[in-house]
């Protein structure tokens, strides 16, 4: 379980920052609220990974699901895209 562990946790680790990069750099708002909730479905996954399955559950309900309603419930009100 070692090499394994340790190769899965480095890689959900850079997707996570691949995923939080995305989220900022995107002018999209919309594709932006994605790319937010699949950053927290990675962070999710890695604390999963580390045995923690209730903040895993805790962070994907809250973080993927109600975070990112919220968010699309916002964007919905304004402009879906960033002016420059």
């Amino acid at each position: 379980m070692g090499m394994e562990f340790l190769i899965a946790n480095i890689l959900v680790l850079i997707l996570t920052v691949v995923a939080s990069l995305v989220a900022v750099l995107l002018r999209d708002l919309l594709a932006a609220a994605v790319a937010m909730a699949a950053m927290s479905l990675l962070l999710s996954l890695e604390f999963f990974i580390l045995q923690a399955p209730d903040v895993a559950i805790a962070e994907a309900g809250v973080g993927a699901c109600l975070s990112t309603a919220i968010v699309i419930i916002a964007i919905k009100g304004t402009k879906r895209t960033e002016d420059e």
